[in-house]
């Protein structure tokens, strides 16, 4: 089993939400979040001057089998790309278990997935 941790851009957010949906990831979780990178570039849009560190982000966190970790990220890769620096990055860690607090069981069963 495999985590995959995404920080993306908020203006891509349903764009990757939707294509997530549609390749059958049928749970994750995700929230507003805020940080500060090594690159770091000032940007005018409409007139106002900003950073590109303050670019709002959401992360996006999902649980999956080691099976559909490789298309997972590569949709991700596609919808969240821009080519402008602050697309955000995509972290994988390996998941030693997981439990379903309702019946009990435990290991990847417990994760659905429709492949």
């Amino acid at each position: 089993m495999k985590k995959i941790e995404a920080i993306i851009r908020k203006t891509k957010f349903e764009e990757v939400k939707d294509a997530l949906l549609s390749s059958d990831i049928d749970w994750f979780e995700y929230h507003d979040v805020h940080g500060i990178g090594q690159s770091r570039q000032e940007r005018i849009y409409r007139g106002v001057q900003y950073s590109t560190d303050v670019i709002e982000r959401v992360a996006i966190t999902i649980v999956c089998r080691d099976i559909v970790l490789a298309p997972t990220v590569q949709v991700i890769l596609k919808v969240a790309h821009t080519g402008n620096v602050g697309d955000g990055r995509i972290f994988v860690s390996d998941m030693i278990d997981v439990y379903s607090i309702r019946t009990g069981e435990s290991g990847d069963t417990v994760l659905r997935d429709k492949k």
